[in-house]
Parts: structure tokens; C-alpha cells; sequence
């Protein structure tokens, strides 16, 4: 079964400093039909403004991913990650994410985190993915890792697993994520096990996924399917979550 959840359909709030669009229900936005797809909880595109961001607050037992896709954003937390200061001070700064970076942080029994947008003129675009756990109570942990676009063109790149393969960050979940660029006649066919889902998000750009022409903040579910076929990219990014 294969359903598509447009970008329109998605909640959205506009706090001022932050414009969210929320693909499953979220703070006041709520959906009975629409509050996870399996361990998958949370996709929210948001925007952050120049000098604005999170203040400090608190997460548990929970896999939070980050995405950035245009921008830069600077982390800090309890653990001792990220610093405080200019997200510019340095493109190896432990905790300031960009473009081709992911990062992880595993809630686990607590932990406090802040997120900022230091940049004096320019919006940070990016995905806060949040992933039900295996198990609760686990130890906070933080991950943070860059893949280059030249490995996610015209395929899949494994960009976080639940045993770190590939190089992929590690995330303590029954699900993994991929990235994957495509434009022009870049195609992939890929086989899916149909005792899970998998879920794919169009970061931005045109694509058609089985079949289905899709555009930025579209999204597509996949249920008891046995292939996923991707093509037809104009400019495309894409996230597809493994699922179960």
C-alpha cells in the first residue's frame, strides 16, 4: 500500500523567529490520522532566524536526528557537547552542524540541549527527526557525522543504522535512514522487505518515487511493498527511513 502525504496537508506554526511545518502531530498541531508511522514520531521542517534559536530544555527516551539544509546550527547540551559563541568559529566546531552533517542524540534517561542560529543575516533551514528508541533509560549519547554529496548522487547513502555501518551514525532504534541526491536520468530500484515500512521525505527539489511525482516537503509512505523506484529528479533531495 503505498499513500502520499503532501506538503500542503503538513501542520505548520509560525512563532515569529521559528516557521515549522510539522509532517506528524506536534506541540499544538494534532492529527489522530497523522502521529507517527511506525518508530518514526516526528519530522519537523523548520526555519530558524538570524540569531534566534532553542533556548535550553529537556528531551528523554528518545532518538533525535538532525538535518541541516541550508545554514548553520549551534549545538550545546548537559553531556558537554558544542560550545558557546558563533556557529563561524571554526568548520570543525564539535556541535555546529551544516549542510551534509547528521547528528544524533540519544535522549535516553535525560539530557538538556540548546539550538542556535548565530548567523547575523541568514535563516537556517533544516529537519529535526525524532525516532521512538528499542529501549528506555539508556545513557545520553551525541554522534555527529558528514557525508559528502558526491555519495549520495544517483543512490542511497546509509546515514544512520542501528550498528553504525557503512559509517553511518548510530542510533538505538529498529530503523535506519538514508540520503540520497538525484537529477536528470539518475534512477535506483532497490528491493524492500514487505514486513516493513519504509517512509520517504522529499527534502527538496522533484522527484518521482514508484510512480509518483513528488516536490520538497512531500511525503510517501510505503506499506507491504516489495520495491521503491526512484527517478525523474530535478534537483532532489530525499530521506528514506527504513522502518518497523
Amino acid at each position: 500500500m503505498i499513500t502520499v502525504r503532501k506538503s500542503s496537508d503538513r501542520g505548520y506554526a509560525d512563532h515569529g523567529w521559528l516557521k515549522s511545518f510539522h509532517s506528524f502531530s506536534f506541540a499544538d498541531y494534532h492529527d489522530p490520522q497523522h502521529m507517527g508511522f511506525g518508530d518514526l514520531r516526528v519530522i519537523n521542517e523548520d526555519r530558524i532566524a538570524p540569531g534566534t534559536g532553542f533556548g535550553t530544555h529537556g528531551h528523554r527516551d528518545m532518538e533525535i536526528v538532525s538535518y541541516v539544509i541550508a545554514g548553520e546550527l549551534a549545538h550545546k547540551d548537559s553531556m558537554g557537547n558544542g560550545q558557546p559563541g558563533s556557529a563561524a568559529s571554526g568548520a570543525g566546531s564539535s556541535g555546529v552542524i551544516r549542510p551534509g552533517d547528521v547528528q544524533r542524540m540519544s535522549a535516553g534517561r535525560g539530557v538538556r540541549h540548546s539550538e542556535f542560529n548565530h548567523a547575523p543575516s541568514d535563516t537556517t533551514h533544516f529537519l529535526q527527526i525524532w525516532i521512538e528508541p528499542a529501549a528506555r533509560d539508556i545513557d545520553p549519547g551525541y554522534e555527529q557525522k558528514h557525508f559528502d554529496a558526491a555519495s549520495k548522487r544517483g543512490t542511497l547513502r546509509l546515514v544512520a543504522s542501528p550498528d553504525g555501518r557503512e559509517g553511518s551514525v548510530t542510533i538505538h532504534a529498529d530503523a535506519s535512514i538514508y540520503s540520497g541526491l538525484f537529477d536528470g536520468a539518475q534512477a535506483l530500484r532497490r528491493e524492500l522487505d514487505p514486513a516493513r515500512k519504509a517512509y520517504v521525505h522529499v527534502v527538496r527539489g522533484a522527484v518521482s518515487v514508484n510512480g509518483h511525482p513528488l516536490h520538497g516537503g512531500d511525503a510517501l509512505k510505503l506499506e507491504h511493498e516489495a520495491v521503491l523506484t526512484i527517478d525523474d529528479g530535478v534537483d532532489a533531495e530525499v530521506l528514506v527511513f527504513d522502518l518497523h
